[in-house]
């Protein structure tokens, strides 16, 4: 762990591991940041179960902790679980169980929510998982509702995303509201990619965007990302587009799932 003082950000380690979700609580927990100070995160991983711990890739993990180091987390993060059909262990559920009692905050990626709705703690939330699995996780906890459309969701100190690259929008909305907006820009131009998505925003488009309609709209998007401040009314980017203003609304929607002011707002 890295001399910071920081909350504890612990991820979870099990046999079956998903290779990417668990590299991504990594790179923007784990990674170090000089330029974010003392109070930056420190980051753990542990594992959960005994023996050999494989991950999708054909390695082997060898982690420096047992679960116990649950109990001293502030942020818990489980990536993906080995499977939807796949039992959670008992000590475990209990420990999450402990975790949040004492007020650590527990957030999913993927199909670990199947993993923080085994803890009961979720009977009564919306969660998000990737749409795959929302109906594997309906049928199995009747008491929570399933979001198969969000990036992802939060109930108090539990939050839950969708697969994958979800969870970056996840843990970079962690990073905002642990440290704020220019934190959280500074985490996803390392990363190279938007500043953040809201957890509303759909998982995917229902049909894809032509071609042409993609050609139109990018551009407009890198220039109002190099020129955030300035006024991007409908008119002025509807012209920069060479399109009428309703065209344009529905073309940029389709391009990016929410519309034009939504996504100003979310880039800013």
């Amino acid at each position: 762990m890295p001399n910071s003082t920081g909350p504890l950000v612990v991820a979870l380690l099990y046999d079956g591991l998903c290779t990417f979700e668990f590299g991504i609580v990594a790179e923007i927990f784990g990674l170090t940041r000089p330029e974010m100070g003392k109070n930056w995160y420190r980051f753990a991983s542990c594992a959960v179960d005994d023996g050999p711990l494989r991950a999708h890739g054909g390695f082997l993990l060898m982690p420096d902790h047992g679960a116990e180091l649950i109990g001293d987390a502030d942020i818990i993060v489980v990536p993906g679980w080995r499977g939807v059909d796949a039992a959670v262990p008992q000590r475990l559920i209990d420990l999450l169980r402990d975790a949040h009692a004492r007020g650590a905050r527990l957030a999913s990626i993927c199909s670990g929510a199947f993993v923080l709705a085994a803890t009961g703690l979720l009977d009564g939330a919306t969660v998000a998982t990737h749409w795959r699995y929302a109906d594997a996780l309906k049928a199995r906890y009747t008491d929570i509702l399933v979001d198969s459309a969000s990036l992802y969701r939060s109930h108090g100190r539990i939050s839950t995303s969708a697969g994958s690259a979800a969870g970056i929008d996840l843990l970079i909305e962690i990073v905002r509201q642990d440290f704020g907006t220019d934190a959280a820009n500074s985490v996803a131009r390392r990363l190279v990619m938007p500043a953040h998505r809201t957890g509303g925003q759909a998982q995917f488009l229902e049909r894809p965007v032509p071609v042409a309609h993609q050609s139109a709209i990018a551009p407009l998007l890198d220039k109002i990302r190099t020129e955030l401040q300035s006024a991007w009314t409908l008119r002025r980017m509807a012209n920069e587009c060479n399109m009428s203003l309703r065209t344009f609304v529905r073309r940029f929607t389709e391009a990016t799932g929410v519309p034009p002011g939504e996504w100003i707002v979310g880039e800013r």
